[in-house]
Formats: C-alpha cells, structure tokens, sequence
C-alpha cells in the first residue's frame, strides 16, 4: 500500500525513492497526535465551558465584579487581557483552532486562566479542569508556554535596569528616609525544590536538609523588583562599598538609631518577597518541576507580573514620584580598550574595598 503525504508520490524502481518514501511515512505517523491508547476520552464541551467563563468575567456586566475578578486574578482586567493578546500574539499555541471534525478547540482565555490558577493558588494542574474544562497535560503544557512567553515579551520592560530619570527618584527617596545614595534593598528568598534531581540536591543544600533555590533580589520603597538572581545558595554578603550591612551587636544611641533605621529600609524587599508569596503561591510553596529551566521561568514571570500589577496599579499623585525632567549627564567615551579594562578594574577595587565599606557606614551612622 502507498501513502501520499504531501502531494503525489513519485513511483520509480529505484531503492532511494522507497526509502525516502518510508521515512516521510514514518515522521508523518510520529507527527500525528490524536488519543493515545488506554486513556479515556472526555468530551469536555470546550465552547460551553468558553461561553460560560466569558459571561462569568468579561461581558459588560460580568456575574462576577472587579473586585472579584481582582482577587482571583491578582490584577485587573485590563492588565490581564493586556497580557493574553502579547502572549496570543508571541505563541501561536494560543490560538483557538478547529479539530479535524470541525470542532473549536480551547481559546486563549481558557488556556491562560488555567495557568493563572498554578501560579495565584499553587494548585494542581488537574484542579482546573472542573471549570475551566482543560486536562492535565495540556495546562501544564500552557504554563511552560505562557512562562516563556512573558518572559520574552515583558522582561525588557518590567525586569530592565533603572535609567537615569528611575536613579533620581530612587536616589531622592533614599536621601528623605537618611540614606543618600541608596537605590534599594537586597536580600535572598528560599524556594524549597521539593523534585530537585539526586544527582543536584548536594549543589542547592540549604538551610535545611531539602533543596533549595535562592531569588536574590533588590526591591525599592513600591516593592519594584529591579534585580533578580536565581540560582545556587550563597554565603553572607560581603563587606563590599556599595552594600550597607546593619550592626548586629548595636551599642550607643547612635548606632542604635543606625540599626533601626537600616533594618527599616531592609523591609522593603521583605515586603516585596511576602507579596509576590502571596500573589502567586506557586512561588511560596514547593517546586514540584524538575528542571530548573522551568522553575527560572516561572519565578521570572511571577516577578514580571509583580511589577506590572506595580505600575498598573501606582498612585501617580504619590509623594515619592518625581515628575520633574532630569538632566542626562554628560559621560565621555572612552575607545582605547585598554583604559577602558583598567578603568573597570579600578571601579571593581573600590567595590570590594572593605576599609571603604566601614567608612561609608561610620559616615551614614553619624549622618543619621
């Protein structure tokens, strides 16, 4: 029997023509989908499930309101489908399609409420199908898509460098709360990586005996998460010029004011940590993934959606922003390569100056 894959076939005696023909038949075979042998084929109904969401949360007078859709959502609706149309646009994977009988497939709001389920309550990828009408594989498939996605589309945006206009604002509060030059707060969250590989659980040894990962994060006074490092535990932070680090053992009054009021401004990225924790849940609990590809991707775009929700949601009338034009300073460029080393070099010394460190923190203790 002869298959005709891709167009009409081209019949000829010679061996290589039959051999080509086989193996264009046995890629097609490998290609196909369709059910798989054993497994039982529901009839979800996926347009009755689709109607039945769409008139749940976007019609004009939703049977659920802003503050509902809010809560389940962790964002309004405008930042939300502001987000389905980059990511329908980014991943064709998205797009509602027509099954070989005609029958319309899950549409991007669907496929994308799933995900969001994951990531705000940490659930299952089964406990979705009950509503939302979708199987197991296929929203986790729709999070590893929608993670990536977001990460290409949103990341130069909301997980980008401050400029210079960001480094004024942030410089200016960091002077009124008695830290002039401060541009955020750092500190490091755990996320227990419940299926971490054998063969890694010695590498990401924690401080309990399960593995873990480690967000290392600078946050501001918004809770804007300017960096973001994820990966392999790391010792304490080192006594390096632009870090300021509290007084443990505090004595005298100055010192004490000096702990308490750099502790205060440490809670910035605390609070950052404890609201992306409670935003997205997948992030406060375990990691059930094994690859930590995946795990990157699905911190990142918690992280990317902490900080739109941040800007979609910000008091533009606050006292903390400055809406007042900052000049670009003039910087001169330097085209010899090798000045431009030795000047990278003597920068990275005076990072890692320690007598500088103290001196800067004796400086901020008197200051205060």
């Amino acid at each position: 029997m002869n298959f005709n894959i891709g167009g009409p076939s081209n019949l000829s005696s010679s061996s290589s023509s039959s051999d080509e023909e086989e193996e264009a038949i046995l890629a097609a075979l490998v290609r196909r989908g369709g059910s798989i042998p054993g497994h039982i084929v529901i009839n979800r109904d996926w347009e009755s499930a689709d109607r039945r969401f769409f008139y749940d949360y976007f019609t004009e007078n939703p049977r659920y309101n802003y503050q509902m859709f809010r809560r389940r959502f962790r964002m309004g609706r405008s930042l939300f489908l502001r987000i389905v149309e980059k990511v329908e646009a980014r991943d064709n994977y998205f797009m509602q399609r027509r099954d070989s009988v005609g029958r319309l497939g899950l549409s991007a709001l669907q496929k994308i409420t799933a995900v969001f389920r994951m990531l705000a309550y940490g659930c299952p990828a089964d406990a979705t199908d009950e509503y939302i009408k979708i199987g197991e594989s296929t929203t986790i498939e729709s999070l590893k898509r929608f993670c990536l996605a977001v990460v290409e589309e949103f990341v130069c945006e909301y997980l980008r460098s401050p400029n210079a206009t960001d480094v004024a604002r942030l410089l200016r509060i960091g002077k009124d709360r008695g830290f002039p030059g401060m541009l955020g707060s750092l500190d490091c969250m755990h996320w227990k990586w419940k299926n971490c590989p054998t063969a890694l659980a010695g590498q990401y040894a924690g401080r309990s005996r399960s593995p873990t990962i480690i967000l290392e994060a600078v946050a501001d006074y918004d809770m804007w998460i300017w960096h973001a490092y994820f990966g392999l535990p790391d010792g304490i932070y080192p006594k390096w010029s632009t870090l300021v680090q509290s007084i443990h053992d505090s004595r005298g009054p100055k010192k004490n004011l000096f702990a308490m009021k750099q502790e205060a401004c440490r809670k910035d990225v605390e609070h950052a940590f404890g609201v992306l924790q409670s935003r997205f849940a997948i992030v406060a609990g375990p990691a059930h993934f094994w690859h930590k590809q995946i795990l990157h991707d699905i911190m990142t775009t918690c992280i990317i959606m902490h900080n739109m929700i941040i800007a979609d949601e910000r008091d533009v009338t606050a006292s903390i922003e400055d809406h007042m034009d900052t000049p670009t300073p003039e910087v001169e460029m330097v085209l010899d390569e090798n000045t431009r080393f030795q000047q990278f070099l003597a920068r990275h010394r005076g990072i890692r100056d320690k007598d500088a460190h103290i001196t800067l923190r004796n400086a901020l203790i008197d200051h205060l």
